[in-house]
């Protein structure tokens, strides 16, 4: 007889996305590696190699089938899966990335981990901004809007948001703070509202959580917001959210 053949990862997986169409599904894992996958099917179309280390982000840019990747290595690369093809590499980073997002416009904004900067990359015009202003590790970055961008790390801070397109005029961001809801190592996750202009910063509630919070996701909607952590046991947990009726799940 034949012995099944297996396909798909054999490390541990780091990072997902999927395209907007929901044509394609992302994965990036610890052996430098990249799977593409039909998320209807679940069937696995192809792998993208090329980073040196860790695949740590992934983003698909919004209307489109542009991927763009982040790695422990330090570089971004740009990758047009419908054609199962590399296009370019993105340097600048002086440590492992540990962020990547974008939207519609063609960039994508990347966290820096220990070199402390977030950079925008502008890929059509082949340039970057790079800003300052955590004292620690910057370990999350997320898109609000095609102007604006919400950062945390681990110097204790409040998450902090702000325009990119000013870097030049106000390179050290930390002092506008305002996030929705950065998880953390205090085994708990705390929503904020952001006021006006983007500027402020307004506690609503905690969830508690068991063990470290890892990641956060909304739903397109945004009527429900995901947790993923350490905790070994799987739970659920739908808490209203202040004044309205969104609702919170973990697992």
């Amino acid at each position: 007889g034949t012995e099944a053949r297996h396909v798909g990862h054999t490390a541990h997986i780091l990072c997902m996305a999927i395209s907007s169409d929901g044509k394609y599904l992302a994965s990036g894992d610890m052996n430098k590696l990249i799977m593409i996958w039909d998320p209807v099917t679940c069937k696995h179309l192809y792998k993208l190699k090329g980073h040196r280390d860790a695949v740590s982000g992934l983003a698909f840019r919004r209307g489109t089938h542009t991927l763009y990747s982040a790695s422990h290595d330090r570089s971004i690369k740009v990758w047009s899966v419908d054609e199962n093809a590399y296009v370019e590499t993105l340097f600048g980073h002086q440590d492992m990335i540990t962020g990547l997002d974008c939207l519609s416009r063609e960039r994508c904004v990347t966290a820096g981990g220990r070199d402390r900067t977030i950079r925008v990359w502008k890929v059509a015009e082949e340039s970057q901004l790079v800003f300052h202003g955590h004292e620690g590790s910057i370990d999350c970055i997320q898109l609000i809007n095609e102007e604006h961008m919400v950062t945390g790390g681990d110097d204790g801070s409040p998450p902090s948001v702000f325009p990119y397109e000013t870097a030049l005029q106000t390179p050290d961001y930390h002092q506008h703070h305002c996030g929705p809801s950065p998880g953390s190592h205090n085994s708990a996750v705390q929503l904020w509202k952001c006021g006006q202009g983007f500027r402020g910063l307004e506690p609503l509630f905690s969830v508690p959580m068991s063990g470290f919070v890892n990641s956060l996701k909304f739903s397109n909607s945004g009527k429900f917001l995901v947790a993923g952590g350490s905790e070994e046991k799987l739970s659920f947990h739908i808490v209203p959210f202040a004044k309205s009726n969104h609702s919170f799940v973990s697992q």
